[in-house]
């Protein structure tokens, strides 16, 4: 062939393919069902963070569509809807899903439990998140680590607390383990979502209310209602929270929108605990400013809820053979760690 014929042929080739746009992969929306509102400080906007990342990764090939609590599913139920195929996804913690089993609590907090950085040491190189997933997966559902958290403060209380005495009756939001831990000491425990919190406190249903970090607590008007605010925050020293995705549909993900939504969780799980650090001493400043009074738990009463939480991890292994496992997995790790922390730290 000539020459000049093939430089012809080749022309009206190029020609021809620039005219054909690129096949454009199919645009799939999830619908996520939160727990958290939007607006809440550090749980809400992470997740809306998070949903951003992934269509401008994506190009809007893949959309999160974050929905606010009680649009898809009640926000104490936004596991269970996953699980039960009602929703696809779902913005919440481990510890929401415990009804199921007490060991899932065992992936969202501990009390006197590990920092961020040994918990998530545990989580993706001790097994802990192989555990987890395992027992996701058994109930249809996919689970992603996004936000971890420093130590929550340990509650708002309308009265001082001078001895463990002063607990014995007294009505509580708490959640996960650490409401076990209460129940010991004679506290009536209530796991409310976070918008109903403030209402139960103003009519009397309960007397006091942990959430978590002080500028997540902020806006919720707790200390509008309750100026004694205790710390530190033994139930949950570090406290992750996940995206869940129903297991069927993550199954039929593309591996590449896959490895989007779990660098997008990476991203935001950085970002949240920088966030986490940065933001705590401000609110607290300000919440004293309008009468709260910071308090630390007297000795004594830290030790009566160690005591408390070494008789829960007894009765709950004896009881359930999965937390039983996972505990052992857990403490194991945290002994082989303790050579690393006595001789890094500074404390």
């Amino acid at each position: 062939m000539r020459p000049i014929v093939v430089k012809i042929l080749v022309a009206i080739t190029v020609a021809a393919s620039a005219s054909v746009p690129a096949a454009r992969a199919e645009h799939l929306t999830l619908n996520v069902a939160s727990t958290f509102p939007g607006s809440m400080p550090i749980l809400g906007e992470a997740a809306r963070r998070m949903t951003s990342l992934v269509r401008r990764a994506t190009d809007d090939e893949v959309v999160l569509k974050f929905h606010e609590p009680g649009a898809l599913a009640p926000a104490a139920e936004t596991v269970n809807a996953v699980a039960k195929g009602m929703v696809p996804a779902a913005w919440a913690g481990a510890g929401w899903f415990a009804a199921k089993d007490s060991a899932f609590n065992m992936f969202s907090s501990v009390p006197f439990g590990p920092d961020m950085g040994e918990y998530l040491a545990w989580m993706y190189r001790g097994g802990g998140l192989d555990a987890a997933r395992a027992m996701f997966h058994a109930n249809g559902v996919h689970n992603i680590p996004c936000i971890i958290i420093p130590p929550e403060a340990s509650g708002w209380f309308q009265k001082e607390i001078r001895s463990v005495a002063d607990l014995n009756g007294l009505k509580m939001r708490v959640f996960g383990l650490g409401a076990k831990v209460m129940q010991k000491l004679g506290v009536v425990t209530f796991q409310l979502p976070p918008g109903e919190i403030l209402e139960a406190l103003k009519s009397g249903a309960i007397d006091a209310a942990e959430f978590s970090l002080p500028s997540i607590d902020q806006p919720l008007g707790l200390q509008t209602v309750a100026k004694y605010y205790y710390f530190p925050g033994w139930h949950q020293q570090a406290t992750l929270f996940d995206l869940y995705v129903n297991k069927s549909t993550w199954d039929a993900l593309a591996e590449r929108q896959r490895a989007v939504i779990e660098a997008s969780c990476g991203d935001t799980m950085r970002e949240t605990i920088a966030q986490g650090e940065a933001a705590q001493w401000k609110a607290m400043r300000e919440m004293q400013a309008q009468g709260v009074k910071l308090k630390r738990w007297a000795p004594e009463i830290l030790v009566a809820f160690e005591n408390a939480w070494k008789e829960v991890v007894a009765e709950e292994s004896e009881k359930n053979p999965n937390f039983k496992r996972i505990y052992a997995s857990f403490s194991q790790f945290r002994e082989n760690y303790s050579i690393w922390r006595h001789f890094s730290t500074l404390q």
